[in-house]
């Protein structure tokens, strides 16, 4: 790597203050530490030294929510090639039908390597387009601002491709990547200054404005003319009857194996990433804790409630594995910019996302998931519940001292 070292080393006075490319800083910062540390380091006795930069939390995240992401294509292929076997389908449409027998892959559902390319075939196509679209934005900003580019977009373009359909239109990955970048982040200052979670803000921008791409039965499995609903869309209207005759068990919407959006379904890989942000110290145990208790407490409370309601029969431990409940309790709501940052806060701002994840779910029949917006609800309020601990922690001060 010398030789890297040493090109960048000459071509740097290109690209600072003066220099003939001077507007493309930003590039250039961010190819350099792409490979390297930063040369820039604390040196003043006041301050903190840590071993934890923002690449390396932002390495950590991705290589957490890696195993979503494996399993979500081994599940998106999975789900694709039982449709196939269903419809008597033997090919898929359009460049995908020519590229699996060149990487040795056909239709199996019982084949593991089957299943994940042919996922993987639609996973890279979404991720691509977010990449290049969200990072146009990226570079577009810091380079008007003169900042660096931030590591952080590499963790949002994953997040956001995970929590979307395979069956997604790519100019709607775009146009949703590039409302979550620009209005959920950059126009408040950019990473570290955005209140609310980009990747969150560009899907609910696509459930509103295109809703029937991204919600219904027809978009969770990448089969033209097949339609299966998931199994909280099932619960909806026939509560847990409705998922029992599915077919579909505990453990295999807890491994994964379900419709959904292409990394969001599997509550195994998210517990592996869970326990991997919570030992680095990246993510809160408080918030992960508290949103799951936010859940299951009115999941008990209400289970003999007797409304008719069939989403009151649901146990409190499938709402845990079914959605993206999981996804989001681990990666969504422990974002450490968007969520609360005091530790009596935390516990406050998770139990907001689980109960409200709750409320959506079971009393709003037209929305049967919940953790996205209940996520959006509570980054709003997480500076309140912030504001309001520490001024409780103060009063109380104030007594002890007086």
């Amino acid at each position: 790597m010398r030789p890297l070292r040493r090109f960048l080393d000459r071509i740097e006075p290109l690209f600072t203050r003066g220099g003939r490319f001077e507007r493309f800083h930003a590039l250039f910062e961010m190819a350099d530490t792409l490979f390297y540390s930063p040369p820039d380091v604390t040196r003043g006795s006041p301050h903190i030294r840590d071993a934890l930069d923002l690449k390396r939390v932002m390495i950590l995240v991705v290589f957490a929510v890696t195993p979503c992401a494996l399993v979500g294509m081994w599940n998106t292929g999975f789900q694709a090639n039982m449709a196939m076997a269903a419809l008597g389908l033997t090919s898929a449409e359009g460049w995908r039908a020519a590229i699996l027998p060149l990487l040795g892959a056909g239709y199996d559902p019982a084949s593991v390597y089957d299943c994940t390319v042919h996922g993987f075939l639609y996973f890279l196509p979404i991720y691509a387009v977010t990449m290049a679209a969200g990072g146009f934005w990226e570079i577009l900003f810091s380079g008007v601002r003169n900042h660096e580019i931030n590591e952080g977009f590499f963790v949002t373009s994953m997040l956001y491709a995970l929590i979307l359909p395979a069956t997604i239109p790519l100019w709607q990955v775009a146009m949703g990547i590039s409302f979550g970048v620009v209005i959920g982040k950059e126009v408040f200052g950019g990473t570290g200054k955005n209140f609310l979670n980009p990747a969150l803000v560009g899907r609910a921008f696509l459930y509103f404005a295109y809703p029937a791409h991204i919600s219904g039965d027809a978009v969770w499995t990448a089969v033209d003319g097949f339609s299966g609903a998931t199994a909280l869309g099932s619960a909806a209207i026939d509560g847990m009857s409705g998922v029992m005759q599915s077919g579909l068990t505990w453990s295999q919407a807890f491994l994964g194996q379900m419709q959904g959006s292409l990394g969001e379904t599997s509550a195994a890989a998210c517990l592996f990433g869970a326990a991997l942000l919570i030992y680095t110290g990246i993510a809160s145990w408080r918030i992960v804790v508290a949103v799951c208790a936010g859940l299951i407490i009115p999941s008990l409370l209400f289970a003999d409630a007797g409304s008719g309601n069939p989403m009151m029969t649901m146990p409190w431990h499938w709402h845990l594995v079914l959605g993206g409940f999981a996804f989001g309790a681990v990666f969504m709501a422990t974002d450490p910019v968007s969520s609360a940052q005091t530790d009596a806060g935390k516990w406050i701002f998770g139990l907001l996302i689980g109960f409200m994840t709750w409320l959506i779910r079971v009393i709003n029949p037209a929305f049967p998931e919940g953790i996205m917006l209940a996520i959006l609800f509570a980054n709003v309020f997480a500076p309140v519940i912030d504001y309001f601990v520490v001024r409780a922690n103060i009063r109380k001060r104030q007594k002890r001292h007086a």
